[in-house]
């Protein structure tokens, strides 16, 4: 197998579709697709995506490193895994997306977009992760980590949100981002059309979105920012027992309320350069728009993602309240 990463920044099929290593056979997908299949039985079935948003690079570096490492035997795989860089579209030109967010567009969102080379892709991305899913072992139980990176600085610099879900939330999942030495957990409140939303509504996967960090061009990364992560999902792969958390104990969020950007004059009462889990208190307002303002009802809450930028209907930033 040629190098994963430079066949799907160049668009390039590698000379063999698919082929045996010592322990595992493998298959290229498509742009940015790999299926990895171990010889022996195993009972996970793995979706390591990252790449979604395409200037998103380190995440990206870290799976093309982890599918080196395996090729070349030193890494072990224990599972049953499908490699993902999310939007070779994007990654190319140095963008987070170039039409529309492709994690905006599963669970069939879609299909209420113009035709672009993101919603082709968000479609195909459905298509591949089914197919891998209702291939795997029944037995296998199901996962699904979806790498980012954050737009802006955070107070809390690693985190991982969870999709709104009526299923039990995975207690191995948890362990693993406690192990990766994450700061915080979020929990989602509703419905949403993220790839991670799509995987574990449609499949039951035990699925997280895990933002590491601000988003640099490739060949810019510090990995070694990266290395607790790296570890865990190494870890993930090869069925090791996971590493002791070395951090505080991890602070635990869930979503209260949406900031949901109606009209054109809306504002935020924050700086552009404000960070993720900035705080605001009782009365406050959070923002303003001809519609209605947002004003604090609790005595606390922290604000994630805030982007006032966002097009009309959007979500401008989410509502967090501190939970057990």
């Amino acid at each position: 197998m040629q190098d994963f990463l430079a066949l799907t920044l160049q668009g390039e099929q590698p000379a063999t579709r698919e082929g045996k290593q010592d322990n595992f056979s493998w298959r290229w997908l498509g742009e940015g697709l790999l299926e990895c299949t171990p010889n022996a039985q195993y009972d996970k079935a793995v979706v390591l995506s990252a790449g979604v948003h395409g200037n998103e690079t380190a995440p990206i570096e870290l799976l093309s490193h982890l599918c080196t490492d395996l090729f070349a035997g030193r890494l072990n795989l224990a599972v049953r895994l499908l490699l993902v860089l999310g939007n070779p579209y994007a990654m190319r030109q140095g963008k987070r997306y170039v039409h529309d967010d492709v994690n905006r567009m599963f669970c069939g969102g879609y299909k209420n977009l113009p035709v672009t080379e993101e919603s082709k892709r968000a479609e195909i991305l459905e298509h591949i992760v089914t197919t891998f899913f209702r291939e795997s072992s029944s037995e296998a139980k199901r996962y699904h980590y979806d790498l980012h990176t954050a737009i802006r600085a955070s107070l809390l610099p690693t985190f991982a949100l969870f999709p709104y879900q009526t299923h039990a939330y995975d207690a191995d999942l948890i362990a693993s981002l406690e192990a990766a030495d994450l700061d915080a957990l979020v929990y989602h409140n509703a419905v949403g059309k993220t790839f991670t939303h799509f995987t574990s509504e449609n499949f039951k996967a035990a699925s997280a979105t895990l933002e590491l960090g601000k988003a640099l061009p490739f060949g810019q990364n510090d990995l070694s920012q990266f290395a607790a992560i790296d570890e865990v999902i190494r870890h993930v792969v090869s069925e090791q027992a996971l590493p002791a958390r070395k951090k505080v104990k991890i602070q635990v969020f869930k979503v209260s309320d949406s900031l949901i950007k109606k009209d054109e004059d809306f504002q935020m009462n924050l700086s552009a350069e404000a960070p993720n889990f900035s705080t605001f208190t009782k009365d406050e307002i959070i923002a303003t728009q001809a519609s209605g303002n947002y004003v604090v009802g609790q005595d606390q809450v922290w604000i994630l993602f805030p982007n006032p930028n966002v097009k009309i209907g959007l979500r401008a930033g989410l509502v967090l309240t501190k939970t057990s």
